[in-house]
């Protein structure tokens, strides 16, 4: 923080102040766009996701055989 503010300070006129209300409440407008654009991006890749599973359209291989093969070794417990 003391980094940024340097910064800041070395860009202000002479015997100008740091207003920090100013700098807060830009700060609270940046962190929130930025969790929007997250938000918007989690949202999509979940939509992807349900997507791919109403459709049953995974680029990712499954293999049955060997599922089923891990099943009757006893490697995954069976709830018959």
């Amino acid at each position: 923080m003391q980094e940024a503010l340097d910064e800041l300070r070395s860009k202000l006129g002479e015997g100008e102040r740091i207003d920090f209300a100013e700098l807060v409440e830009l700060g609270a407008r940046v962190k929130a766009r930025r969790m929007l654009s997250e938000d918007t991006a989690t949202q999509a890749a979940r939509k992807r996701l349900a997507n791919i599973i109403r459709t049953r359209s995974s680029a990712i291989h499954v293999d049955v055989s060997a599922a089923d093969e891990v099943k009757h070794v006893g490697l995954v417990p069976k709830y018959e």
